[in-house]
């Protein structure tokens, strides 16, 4: 039988080594992205002709909100393009209200197979009688900025490659410290990091609204699914299949945290535990697949897959530091407690450059030193996790009265 010191000084290695890699990913994408210009450059509109775009708007009793992101959608489309909204199995006035304002409707019955990827897959095959050059996606609680459709629609045509908008959540006015936190964190994830690995030359990660997708990428794509986060998974199998999406800082998508807490806390879960699931499951898969073809591309997405929700990369990084101080005390090899906190440090340097550099008008530094406090209140999240997984979409309630 193996010493059991060994083992436990092996797992600790382990632990450490693991940890190392979306510490270093994570930290190397901040610095990439801190070094160069900070300000997005405004979307042009240009005035030239481009072929015909499909704006494809999934929703979900989403009467309360849709108009206004029909709106913004309306005043940027051009002779020939599409705006089809997919009414996915709802309860309320959705579809009446997008007919309203002059979109193109059709209604999803299939109480049985419900979720994003459903719907989604619903409107590619209604676009298919008469399909645009490409398909921009839209979620039904976003703000599409001026010129966002036509960026992101040329820029996917030029490439033959899904692209991602920069794809915003923003704290609600007069939000909590943890919303507030929250979209720090989430510019940290659809913002910097993607800048990071755009000006390394490298994809990104689909984000799931403001993605563009070429014609014929799009109508091959399998959409139909009740993954919750099947935006992300879409990503990585695209990129398999030899089309890996591109980042697109300059066109500008924006939505709000839910009002409600039981709203954001489901919210947070389902990506969260999505995320992880993906990182399980894909993540040695694509490496291996990127090494073994020399795909560099597939190498860089895996890696950046690694990466979890930094609340959650934050939450094991201190848990290691106490078993592995508590293994050196007990009489153990150091090293691994030293690594450890190097790799704390290291992240925590990292964050409050990206903060430094993208930040500051979110939280003030006296509020991003609470943070900790925000990982701790995350704790009994990832424990329900670990006791009860969520495997199936779930609609994010965004008032305290919603469904």
């Amino acid at each position: 039988m193996a010493d059991l010191p060994a083992v436990l000084e092996g797992l600790l290695l382990t632990a450490t080594v693991a940890l190392a890699v979306p510490v270093g990913v994570l930290v190397a994408q901040i610095v990439v992205a801190s070094l160069g210009r900070r300000d997005r450059a405004p979307a042009p509109c240009p005035a030239e002709p481009r072929s015909s775009v499909g704006v494809l708007v999934p929703a979900h009793d989403e009467a309360s909100g849709i108009a206004a992101t029909l709106a913004a959608l309306g005043a940027q489309l051009r002779s020939g393009d599409r705006l089809l909204v997919v009414a996915d199995n709802c309860s309320d006035d959705t579809a009446a209200l997008a007919r309203g304002v002059g979109a193109e409707v059709t209604e999803r019955r299939d109480p049985d197979r419900r979720g994003k990827g459903y719907a989604l897959d619903w409107g590619v095959r209604h676009f298919e009688s008469a399909p645009p050059a490409v398909v921009v996606v839209v979620d039904a609680d976003c703000i599409v900025a001026p010129g966002a459709i036509d960026l992101v629609a040329q820029r996917s045509l030029a490439t033959g490659r899904p692209v991602q908008a920069l794809y915003l959540m923003r704290a609600p006015a007069g939000a909590s410290l943890k919303s507030r936190i929250a979209e720090f964190a989430w510019v940290v994830k659809n913002e910097v990091r993607p800048l990071g690995s755009h000006r390394l030359g490298l994809p990104c990660q689909l984000a799931g609204s403001g993605m563009a997708f070429p014609w014929p990428v799009i109508r091959q794509a399998a959409l139909a699914s009740s993954h919750i986060v099947e935006d992300l998974q879409l990503g990585l199998e695209l990129a398999i299949a030899g089309t890996p999406p591109l980042h697109c800082r300059e066109a500008l998508v924006t939505s709000d945290f839910p009002v409600a807490s039981a709203g954001l806390a489901s919210q947070r879960l389902r990506w969260e535990q999505g995320h992880l699931g993906v990182i399980a499951r894909m993540g040695p898969r694509l490496l291996l697949r990127g090494l073994r073809t020399g795909r560099l591309e597939l190498v860089a997405m895996a890696l950046d897959l690694s990466v979890p929700p930094i609340a959650a990369l934050i939450a094991a990084l201190l848990a290691l530091v106490v078993v592995s101080t508590a293994w050196a005390l007990a009489g153990g090899p150091s090293a691994p407690m030293w690594w450890t906190v190097a790799e704390l440090l290291f992240l925590g340097m990292a964050l409050l450059a990206a903060w430094s550099r993208f930040g500051r008008h979110i939280v003030t530094f006296s509020e991003l030193a609470s943070a900790p406090g925000y990982v701790a209140a995350k704790l009994p999240m990832y424990a329900r996790m670990a006791w009860r997984r969520q495997t199936e979409w779930v609609r994010t309630r965004r008032d305290d009265g919603g469904p």
